[in-house]
């Protein structure tokens, strides 16, 4: 776990059209960022290193757009599960 994986800006880039706007947000890169790292390391949600910030807010911001089906634009994979562990 080691390895930092940063999404590049192209492809945040073509994630952004999706996302809800209208409220400020933190940096939706970086918690884009926390979300997949705990998507692809399997590791709890509070074990997200502090580089992606509050865990909280990654996991409530990956339960909030699942809710307004965000991650379904993604295609057939975007039907994200969350467990709060």
């Amino acid at each position: 776990m080691a390895n930092i994986h940063w999404e590049s800006n192209e492809e945040v880039a073509r994630i952004e059209p999706y996302l809800p706007s209208g409220i400020p947000r933190v940096d939706d890169r970086r918690v884009l960022n926390g979300i997949f790292w705990v998507l692809r390391s399997g590791a709890p949600w509070r074990d997200l290193p502090e580089r992606y910030g509050p865990y909280t807010t990654c996991y409530n911001r990956l339960v909030r757009w699942r809710k307004a089906r965000v991650w379904r634009s993604f295609g057939p994979g975007g039907n994200i599960r969350c467990t709060k562990r």
